[in-house]
């Protein structure tokens, strides 16, 4: 069985995204920006909902070909779009960059991938993360907390009905006060 892994960076108040999607807040230094390349690469397989996938797909499979791009974007961009990803939308007709799309229910797909043999999962995106959560789909949490209050914006966790009790299993810290928590959840 396949372990799904729900990681993005956050402000110190829960929020992925300021008002308006603005992510500005969230550079990450040259250390941050290397895990999260190393993260990409041991994936097995990417879970997108459709506004992430927007995003990523809009910018990285070809920053590696941008005037300036350092070694380390040069990295991340191959290291993306050889990697397997699957994009869960009802609004968006095609993908492409090693992707294929989902239009179907989302939490019936992410539990049949579970159920597969494959490498680690990972779930971006706050309200495809959110259905899986809700539906206890996620086993760690990488929460990547910037020190910065936003006041407002997309939160990271959605609201549950029942309590998930969590066990640490890292804490790192990164330039600029970044703080790396990973957790697992407690079945």
């Amino acid at each position: 069985m396949r372990k799904l892994t729900f990681g993005m960076s956050l402000s110190l108040d829960g929020y992925i995204a300021a008002p308006g999607g603005d992510l500005g807040w969230g550079v990450p230094s040259g250390e941050l920006f290397q895990w999260w390349s190393d993260r990409v690469g041991a994936t097995g397989v990417a879970l997108y909902g459709r506004k992430l996938w927007e995003a990523m797909s809009s910018h990285w499979p070809t920053a590696d070909q941008q005037p300036g791009a350092t070694p380390a974007e040069v990295e991340f961009a191959r290291r993306w779009r050889d990697m397997p990803k699957v994009v869960f939308s009802s609004t968006t007709s095609t993908v492409d960059w090693n992707a294929r799309l989902v239009t179907d229910d989302a939490v019936t797909e992410i539990t049949r991938l579970k159920a597969e043999d494959g490498g680690p999962m990972d779930i971006a995106g706050a309200t495809l993360a959110a259905a899986a959560m809700r539906d206890g789909l996620i086993d760690e949490y990488a929460l990547v907390t910037h020190p910065v209050l936003i006041g407002g914006g997309t939160p990271f966790f959605t609201a549950l009905d029942n309590w998930v009790n969590l066990t640490l299993l890292e804490t790192r810290t990164f330039p600029g006060g970044v703080v790396l928590t990973r957790y697992e959840t407690k079945r």
